[in-house]
């Protein structure tokens, strides 16, 4: 599906605009008071309307967003009265509940340090968001760089309200992630020498952004998941369930987590597992499709793990940030909302207007340069309307290969490469259609350096844990979280398990549960946790996904497509 007609005139404009572009140079970065009043007007977590305060559970009073303000007041998904707890299926030393790079370094740890280990998978072994990474992973391991100035980056790019402790493990462990994967089968992109092959990133003050191609996640995911199974194989004790996700916590009459309640997708069995400590690793929430907007994430990125742990009682932090990545793909509509890396940006392209126009430095903070599209869209009209009624600005691609000379893109960006192939789109000579998309959970579950959290037992990993990246995570912080603090609550968990005694079991926590809901008049608040989107045989399936009044050519979906400004 090559661009239609109404979209080729603004595509010279680029083409056009490209020598004089060059000779140019890019835009300043823009100034810090201009900045702050350019995010707090344009970007959606500023937008009051669309969050509300929490109205029970520890968190009671502040704002989250609407969607998962109501997962995480929602009923639970069984009836304690029902469940026979001295009906034990899996009897183990750590549950680890999801399974992507988070979940998988847990597990690794947990069985290094003595642990048996048993893995709830949503989906199958290693089906997460860490597949779809693609820039790299950061690692201050070259020598004009340091754990304290990649610390300083890792504050700023979240405006300084990171938890310092957390973004000091994040810059300290980082070497050594790269150096643990490395010897677990990465191929890290290297130069002629063997060094790192390292890119700069936004809000990076050093080149430290490590990666293979443009699969970055894929093949950090490939050697985790090939461990485990090898592992389990070689018969050493780890475990995992398909297709099994966790629906609730299990507690202990101490006060402490014992466990899960797993229920089969496809014959809906309930299965008990007891555990001495619990990993939480369930990733983000982009399928909840916060304002309505389209996401990067995979289908089981529900927010599940917030919901059990916040019903357990344990605090979150900054659940009113949420990540927007400047571009997610806005045309084909087939993968509308699909991630376009960083990493495509980093090796020179450039964001461009209706009129082939710079308008923003292209390695601003993601934060400030999803305000700075959507301001240039909203409020000075320079976007470009696509046939589904979407709306995006040109990524000029084709100026890496002017740039970096020709087969750059290739080289570095195959996946890119064939991604936008399939629709007869070629970015090596043209460019491609962006807009903000829905990326990140930049808050989460409260966790100490251990990835411990307030609730004795239950540890937290990866996007669901929150405090790490403060308001805003920069480039390549996201997979190296995974790793760190993966690797650190499997240790944590292991440890824990030695020491434990666990008590009688017990859904006291849901009955209390159940009993603020009805104080609070929640009683019509969805089942939770969601577990997966529902997008069929509805009149609107998610916020936002409006009918059209025509079919089109253009729209995956007949008649309708997501709208999101």
């Amino acid at each position: 599906m090559p661009y239609p007609a109404s979209m080729e005139e603004s595509k010279r404009e680029v083409e056009e605009t490209r020598s004089r572009r060059l000779e140019k140079g890019l835009p300043d970065r823009i100034p810090e008071e201009e900045r702050d009043a350019l995010v707090a007007k344009f970007h959606p977590d500023y937008k009051k309307e669309q969050f509300r305060e929490l109205r029970i559970g520890p968190n009671k009073g502040d704002p989250a967003p609407l969607e998962i303000a109501d997962l995480l007041e929602g009923n639970s998904r069984i009836d304690p009265d029902k469940i026979d707890l001295d009906k034990i299926d899996y009897d183990v030393d750590v549950l680890v509940i999801g399974c992507g790079g988070a979940g998988g370094a847990a597990t690794l740890l947990a069985e290094e340090n003595g642990a048996s280990v048993l893995i709830s998978s949503k989906l199958r072994l290693g089906d997460a968001n860490t597949i779809g990474a693609q820039a790299g992973t950061q690692a201050c391991d070259r020598s004009n760089d340091s754990p304290a100035i990649h610390y300083l980056d890792i504050m700023g790019g979240g405006h300084y309200v990171n938890v310092p402790e957390l973004a000091e493990a994040l810059a300290k462990d980082s070497p050594d992630a790269i150096r643990w994967l490395e010897l677990l089968g990465v191929n890290w992109d290297k130069e002629p020498d063997n060094s790192y092959h390292e890119l700069s990133g936004g809000g990076a003050s050093r080149r430290r952004m490590h990666s293979c191609r443009d699969y970055t996640g894929l093949e950090e995911m490939r050697v985790i998941r090939d461990e485990i199974r090898q592992r389990s194989w070689r018969g050493r004790k780890i475990d995992w369930l398909e297709f099994e996700p966790a629906i609730e916590l299990l507690m202990d009459d101490k006060g402490q987590v014992a466990g899960a309640i797993l229920i089969n997708l496809e014959t809906k069995q309930m299965t008990i597992v007891r555990a001495k400590a619990v990993v939480i690793a369930t990733g983000g929430m982009g399928r909840t499709h916060i304002q309505g907007f389209p996401t990067t994430n995979h289908y089981g990125a529900t927010a599940d793990g917030l919901v059990l742990a916040y019903r357990a009682g344990c605090p979150l932090v900054h659940m009113d940030t949420m990540q927007y990545h400047p571009t997610g793909a806005a045309f084909p509509p087939q993968i509308l909302g699909f991630l376009v890396t960083e990493k495509v940006r980093t090796l020179g392209a450039e964001i461009v207007n209706c009129d082939g126009e710079q308008f923003v430095h292209p390695l601003e903070a993601r934060d400030t340069e999803a305000s700075a599209e959507v301001r240039e869209c909203k409020e000075r009209g320079k976007g470009v309307p696509t046939p589904t009624g979407e709306v995006g600005l040109w990524l000029d691609s084709p100026m890496i290969d002017i740039k970096r000379g020709e087969g750059t893109i290739r080289r570095e960006l195959p996946a890119m490469v064939r991604q936008f192939g399939r629709f007869n789109i070629d970015i090596t000579k043209e460019p491609i259609l962006v807009y903000p998309t829905l990326h990140y959970q930049n808050g989460g579950i409260v966790i100490k350096v251990d990835a411990s959290t307030p609730i004795p037992g239950l540890f937290a990993a990866g996007e669901c844990e929150g405090g790490v990246h403060g308001r805003n995570r920069l480039i390549g912080n996201s997979t190296l979280d995974l790793f760190v603090f993966g690797r650190r609550a499997g240790r944590a968990a292991a440890k824990w398990a030695k020491e434990v005694k666990l008590g009688k079991l017990t859904l006291d926590h849901v009955l209390k549960w159940q009993r603020e809901i009805k104080e609070a008049g929640l009683e019509e608040m969805p089942v939770s946790p969601m577990l997966l989107p529902n997008y069929a045989n509805q009149e609107r399936p998610v916020p936002g996904f409006q009918p059209l009044g025509q079919v089109s050519p253009y729209t995956p979906f007949g008649d309708r497509a997501v709208r999101w400004i």
